[in-house]
């Protein structure tokens, strides 16, 4: 049985003119993720993980805590849908602006009705797949991993693929996928145990590695 590690990439630049980069707090989490895996005596066989800049300087500030690198495989099946464009689809600009807590929150309602959109087909995002497309990319990753691997496997993404992970798995509707990439955490680990014919869902959402007073002012969501 084989246990897959689904990690959800660190802060980010939210509200930013470049949100694709981790923020310093975002570096700091990954590499305590690493420090935590390392600590628990996980030995990784193998990595995946997208094309973007956050996903990729997370896997790089795991590695780093880890004192080690696993073997890695870039994965563009595991990138995380634009958000602006899925917002812009079906509400044209001017949109709401990210330096206020109204303006967040009017963000984040936005986002869930156009992802709900995206997915029901009523809408096509400029410049990105299908949803049915972005499903196919996640589920492909899934099963590279069940018939490649044995040992423990680390993927770093998004909280739009992680949650479609788990969604693809549990056989839950849109809506519940929806509501678990909003609740996903900056480095938050989800796990699946594998064999060669499923996955199953062992953890979702845990933060392991930022338990205690010391990292609580550490966990963010975006």
């Amino acid at each position: 049985m084989g246990q897959l590690y689904l990690v959800r990439h660190g802060q980010a630049s939210f509200g930013t003119h470049d949100y694709d980069r981790l923020s310093e707090l975002g570096h700091r989490q990954c590499r305590r993720l690493g420090e935590h895996f390392r600590e628990a005596g996980i030995v990784f066989e193998a990595a995946l993980t997208g094309t973007l800049r956050r996903q990729m300087e997370s896997l790089a500030g795991i590695a780093q805590g880890l004192q080690m690198a696993p073997e890695a495989q870039s994965w563009p099946g595991l990138n995380e849908y634009d958000g602006d464009a899925i917002v812009a689809a079906l509400n044209p600009p001017p949109l709401p602006a990210l330096t206020t807590p109204e303006g967040a929150r009017a963000h984040f309602r936005l986002l869930r009705e156009g992802l709900l959109a995206w997915m029901e087909g009523r809408t096509q995002p400029q410049g990105m797949p299908t949803h049915a497309e972005f499903v196919a990319g996640v589920r492909e990753a899934l099963d590279h991993v069940r018939a490649n691997h044995q040992g423990a496997v680390l993927l770093v993404s998004s909280g739009g693929p992680i949650a479609t992970a788990v969604a693809e798995v549990l056989g839950a509707p849109r809506q519940a996928a929806i509501e678990l990439n909003m609740r996903i955490r900056n480095s938050a680990v989800t796990e699946f145990v594998f064999s060669e014919k499923r996955h199953s869902l062992l953890s979702f959402n845990t933060l392991p590695h930022l338990q205690g007073p010391a990292h609580t002012d550490w966990i963010t969501y975006s």
